[in-house]
């Protein structure tokens, strides 16, 4: 039976998130590789208590992490009912709809019929009664955003979320969203977007700036660029690289030769900060405080271990903040 560390929160450093009251650890885990069911048990729960024993107390889903779709939720599950269930109030669960989960016109988008099923349904796979965070999981056109504003509402005001969130939004609809559940007083404190050193959608798109203007949180996935921002891809592509053996996500085209002089540049100036170039990338997206937290994913317990390091030093003098972007944005 799995005992947490007495030492969990002596080094992590926590963020309100926006103007609310929830703190997130400046590392969160997601969920979103290695919990499906062609993943070791063994090892998920080795990286969900290495995360939890440092600090790391935030747990990032969606309905369709897998594979199968389901599974990371149901997996998850599993380790809070054997092991981490009696530290519950001390851990925030997010999960996510929006995305396809099942068959037919129901199974995807904004609805609330969408949302409102899909949220009973992993509250089922994860055996809890509520989750801290629900978010709709990307914009959706073709359904009315009061629709799907009200559907988050519901969700809160029903006692199975404690509070709503946004992913894969921009910065005009989340103004407009945002609008929406105010008047609707509804909790909402949070977006969802992807963000790295590479990446830099949410500056363009207007999302960073609003979000900072009407005082909600951000919290970046992909901050490291599916791995490309790490010390994998400094000699060429491995054979064992996710590349290589699951290119549905970080396709071996992404890693021309211009990118690979730009992650070798940017190495060099990680190093001379004294920090490995994933260290310095996440450090990078916490750097001016608007975003909340990062997530990472992990295939081993010591990858965490690393990351955590990021926190240490978040502090960027504007020359290297100048040389970052000069590698970063070269055509």
């Amino acid at each position: 039976m799995y005992t947490a560390s007495n030492s969990r929160y002596k080094s992590m450093q926590y963020a309100h998130c926006g103007k609310s009251g929830l703190c997130l650890p400046r590392v969160s885990l997601g969920l979103w590789h290695n919990f499906g069911d062609t993943a070791s048990f063994a090892n998920m729960k080795e990286l969900c208590f290495t995360a939890f024993d440092n600090g790391i107390t935030h747990f990032d889903l969606a309905n369709n992490y897998g594979p199968a779709p389901g599974s990371a939720e149901k997996n998850f599950g599993r380790i809070l009912k054997e092991d981490l269930m009696a530290y519950r109030d001390e851990i925030v669960i997010s999960t996510k709809a929006g995305y396809e989960m099942w068959d037919g016109p129901y199974g995807n988008w904004g609805s609330r019929k969408h949302m409102l099923a899909s949220l009973d349904q992993s509250l089922k796979r994860m055996g809890l009664e509520y989750v801290d965070i629900f978010y709709h999981h990307r914009m959706d056109k073709n359904t009315p955003l009061e629709e799907t504003m009200g559907a988050l509402a519901q969700a809160v005001k029903s006692g199975k979320a404690i509070y709503a969130g946004l992913s894969n939004y921009d910065g005009e609809t989340l103004e407009k969203a945002a609008t929406i559940l105010a008047n609707l007083h509804c909790p909402f404190i949070i977006n969802q977007n992807r963000y790295s050193i590479f990446d830099r959608t949410i500056e363009n798109n207007g999302l960073k700036e609003m979000a900072a203007n009407l005082e909600k949180g951000i919290i970046a996935f992909s901050p490291l660029a599916q791995g490309m921002l790490t010390d994998r891809y400094l000699h060429g592509i491995p054979a064992d690289s996710r590349i290589k053996t699951d290119g549905r996500f970080l396709k071996e085209a992404a890693l021309t030769q211009n990118r690979l002089q730009q992650i070798a540049r940017l190495n060099e100036i990680a190093q001379k900060r004294g920090q490995t170039l994933a260290e310095m990338a996440l450090s990078w997206v916490l750097k001016d405080g608007i975003v909340t937290s990062v997530l990472i994913g992990a295939s081993k317990p010591s990858q965490i271990l690393d990351n955590i390091k990021a926190i240490e030093n978040t502090s960027f003098t504007e020359e290297e903040l100048q040389m970052i972007d000069d590698i970063s944005l070269e055509k």
